[in-house]
């Protein structure tokens, strides 16, 4: 008898330290599952790839954000035209320079000179635009006073007079002896133009004649301006009162 409620005590005292153990969900013991986490967290390995995964899901989470916002933008375009863009600074593009050209009607402008080939410019145009050694061998000194030269002076290979002639059809519209510049003959031209020929001599036309492209209207001369030129003839070009370089435009 005393052996059998010896028996039953012993396994009551095993049943029950039996149900104290706790259990893991799958019947495992939490303090086992705890033991491997820690063996798991102990590789090398573990961590870096944990925060790749991290910074992965970040990535993506951002991209499937932004993705509708960047298709929601307008496009912006830069246009350029006559102009090329350095930095934020708009520079202006300059167009080729082309040849300047005088056409009335049918008509080109013309040498004031029978003989062109046989010239010499004795004296340029003023261009602001030139050298400072080319302004200076455009500067007409009289009584110790510089004035820039509008027009261009042209001399031949001697000392002899040769012929003036109109550069383009037009009318005389003014002639008279100037007491510097000698004989001057202006003539008008469709357009605005006016051409205008000083340093003349044997002035063969009046204010009022209506002349023809290349008609005998002087002689050479010379003047008190610039005496120091000898035999010449100053030419001017002039459109809307504005005088432009007879160089640029002369075949």
């Amino acid at each position: 008898m005393a052996s059998e409620v010896i028996k039953m005590n012993e396994q009551n005292k095993s049943k029950q330290k039996h149900e104290e153990a706790p259990k893991s969900t799958q019947g495992v013991p939490s303090a086992a599952k705890a033991s491997s986490w820690k063996r798991l967290l102990s590789k090398k390995w573990v961590t870096p790839a944990a925060f790749m995964a991290a910074a992965a899901i970040i990535v993506t989470l951002m991209w499937v954000y932004q993705g509708p916002q960047q298709q929601d933008l307008p496009t912006q375009t830069s246009e350029i035209s006559g102009e090329e863009q350095e930095g934020n600074e708009p520079v202006a593009v300059s167009p080729d320079e082309e040849t300047l050209e005088v056409t009335i009607g049918e008509e080109e402008l013309q040498w004031p000179v029978l003989k062109p080939k046989e010239m010499e410019v004795l004296m340029p145009f003023y261009d602001s635009n030139a050298t400072n050694e080319e302004r200076q061998a455009a500067l007409v000194q009289y009584d110790n006073t510089f004035t820039p030269n509008m027009g261009i002076d042209l001399g031949g290979p001697s000392e002899d007079s040769f012929d003036v002639v109109a550069a383009l059809s037009g009318k005389v519209t003014h002639v008279e002896q100037h007491p510097l510049n000698g004989h001057v003959v202006e003539i008008t031209h469709p357009g605005g133009y006016l051409t205008v020929y000083q340093s003349l001599s044997d002035v063969q036309v009046k204010t009022g004649d209506e002349v023809k492209q290349g008609t005998l209207i002087a002689k050479s001369g010379t003047s008190e301006l610039k005496k120091e030129l000898g035999n010449h003839i100053h030419f001017e070009l002039r459109q809307e009162g504005k005088a432009v370089n007879p160089l640029a435009v002369l075949p």
